[in-house]
């Protein structure tokens, strides 16, 4: 068949019935589906959110951890004509609001009692919100369970799905996914059936993937970039396993996935791990792993050439293997193929490593507004040039602007922003290409290259988008704070630089009877310290946990234009900052424990 709607893909899916074709792993268990127990409950939802009067064009959030039923609920909206608008668990109940109220949802959809609350602290703020569903545990009055929904399906509910999914076409809205802009409000990416499909299919010849595999989805669903690698799943019908990000590491290596998808961080870690133990091993085992990664790498090189080991280094490679590089992948499960990643640029270091040890990483790029892929390596021998993210894909029109700005134009790329129009022709030129706000190269062989971020948001390394301005103000709100400067682009978490106002600091200190020196002798007063400590804090309530200042400094002064700190309109020149304190900000990343 042709596949024009994700529902499509999905089709697909059920073509190749499995008694474990889903399963769900948390700490302590898991539990898995059939393929048609999975397409039976999906198909009842339909029905039941036809009940509870969803139609065409309307909205439903979709609050939950990675698990079997978040595909349920997206495949049930989508089959309805409906849109679906996913919400990062971590969200706090005023910015929950805020996309419910913008997108005007008719339902909400969350997985616990703890999730529903957050709904039921916003609904006076959300007349068009009418409907709250529970997925697990039992429900407060007036919240309805999905159990609630699927009962009230017919006998029939299955076909039923299957003629509906027919008539949905392909340029209908399938998701509203809200992502921060560097304004700080976030802005709904508007996302067609087609952007999602036509990215699956142009992707997939570069990804060895079949109905064999087992995928294991632990990035969040909301987040497009695992939500698009999911549908790749169904359209080859591979095996799936679910699990929340934060017990990855605990299950991974139970889990036994051949391929996943991930953000820089996980592979970060895992690297650091991994060294760390060798650090402490003692000096034969170390030399040993060092050896064995070493000829891992070599190794590594050919084969991306696409050149045979030979005799010698086959040998080599063969021994390395059996005593050091093979017990390492068994830590991940033991039958990990080949992994992606994707949301944040890849360490070179660790992409090499990774090489290394047998577990080959291909790098893509993309947004949330290109659905997600612009470009990702491929896994046959040339196609991965690391450090790259691989060629265009083969579908899209890709040009480099007049400063460099990488431009893409294509079916995967998003009809724009709603509800705002301004922003939408801010990205959407004329021409129909989409201004990505990096700044690439493009070698001789057409390998893409970032270089460089046009725009100041922060992407921290854990793929996890942070709008620096509003954080910063909001930090300016305090009488104390001069000027702040965010830092976490390709980071582990986020760290505040604070520019201290030494008149308001100096007043500050007298109201407290505090003796007031010069600006050094006041920073090293605790009572100070405690002070903008509390202003941290204020400031991180009303974040959600991933944009949170997890260290800060106050600087030793105060940022000036006649120092170079600002421009003439008294911004921070972010760069020139930051090479100064260099130091200091390495210090508030060094040795910290991160998630």
């Amino acid at each position: 068949m042709t596949e024009r709607t994700i529902l499509d893909l999905y089709h697909n899916d059920v073509q190749r019935p499995r008694e474990r074709h889903y399963t769900h792993y948390f700490p302590g268990g898991s539990r898995a589906l059939s393929t048609d127990e999975f397409a039976s409950r999906t198909a009842a939802l339909a029905e039941g959110l036809t009940g509870l009067g969803v139609r065409r064009g309307d909205r439903v959030l979709l609050l939950s951890e990675n698990r079997p039923e978040w595909h349920m609920v997206d495949l049930a909206v989508l089959d309805v004509r409906a849109t679906d608008v996913p919400v990062y668990t971590t969200l706090t109940p005023q910015q929950i609001a805020y996309q419910a109220q913008d997108s005007g949802a008719l339902v909400a959809v969350g997985e616990t009692a703890e999730h529903i609350r957050r709904f039921q602290q916003i609904r006076g703020q959300c007349p068009e919100l009418r409907h709250l569903v529970q997925i697990e545990g039992e429900a407060d009055e007036g919240v309805l369970t999905l159990d609630d929904l699927v009962s009230t399906a017919s006998s029939d509910a299955t076909d039923r799905f299957w003629e509906r999914a027919a008539e949905v076409r392909e340029d209908e809205l399938a998701s509203i996914v809200y992502t921060s802009g560097t304004t700080g409000e976030p802005k709904g990416v508007m996302l067609t059936h087609q952007n999602f499909v036509s990215n699956v299919k142009a992707v997939m010849p570069r990804i060895p993937m079949d109905h064999n595999d087992l995928g294991l989805e632990f990035l969040p669903l909301c987040h497009v970039f695992e939500r698009t690698v999911a549908y790749a799943y169904m359209y080859v019908s591979a095996f799936v396993a679910y699990c929340a990000t934060k017990d990855v590491a605990e299950l991974v290596a139970a889990v036994a996935p051949t391929t996943f998808a991930s953000v820089p961080r996980l592979y970060e870690k895992i690297y650091t791990a991994i060294n760390s133990k060798v650090a402490a091993a003692p000096p034969i085992r170390r030399s040993l792993f060092h050896w064995a990664a070493g000829v891992g790498w070599e190794a590594a090189q050919r084969r991306l050439a696409g050149r045979s080991l030979g005799p010698g280094l086959g040998l080599r490679h063969s021994l390395a293997d059996k005593l050091v590089l093979s017990k390492v992948r068994q830590a991940l499960g033991g039958r990990l193929r080949f992994s992606i990643s994707g949301g944040a640029p890849l360490p070179l270091y660790v992409n090499e490593f990774f090489h290394s040890i047998g577990l080959p990483i291909q790098e893509g790029y993309g947004l949330t507004e290109t659905s997600p892929a612009i470009g990702i390596a491929g896994f046959k021998p040339g196609d991965n040039r690391l450090g790259s993210i691989g060629r265009g894909l083969e579908n899209l029109e890709i040009k480099l602007g007049p400063d460099g700005e990488l431009l893409v134009k294509g079916p995967s790329i998003t009809q724009g922003y709603w509800n705002k129009p301004e922003q939408t022709a801010e990205v959407l030129d004329a021409e129909g290409f989409f201004h990505t706000g990096d700044i690439a190269r493009m070698d001789e062989d057409g390998f893409i290259f970032i270089t460089d971020r046009k725009k100041d948001l922060i992407v921290t390394a854990g793929g996890k988008n942070v709008a620096p301005q509003p954080i910063e103000a909001a930090l300016k709100k305090s009488a104390l704070v001069d000027n702040a400067l965010l830092i976490g682009d390709r980071r582990p978490f986020i760290i505040a630089l604070l520019s201290p106002s030494d008149e308001e600091l100096t007043a500050w200190a007298h109201q407290h009877n505090l003796e007031a020196g010069d600006l050094s002798g006041l920073l090293a007063l605790p009572q100070v310290a405690t002070a903008f400590e509390q202003v941290v804090a204020e400031v991180n309530a009303d974040l959600a946990r991933y944009e949170q200042i997890r260290k800060f400094a106050v600087l030793p002064r105060t940022l000036t234009i006649e120092e170079g700190d600002l421009t003439p309109t008294m911004k921070i020149k972010r760069r020139v900052v930051e090479n100064e304190f260099a130091d200091l900000i390495n210090e508030l990343y060094g040795g910290a424990a991160v998630e």
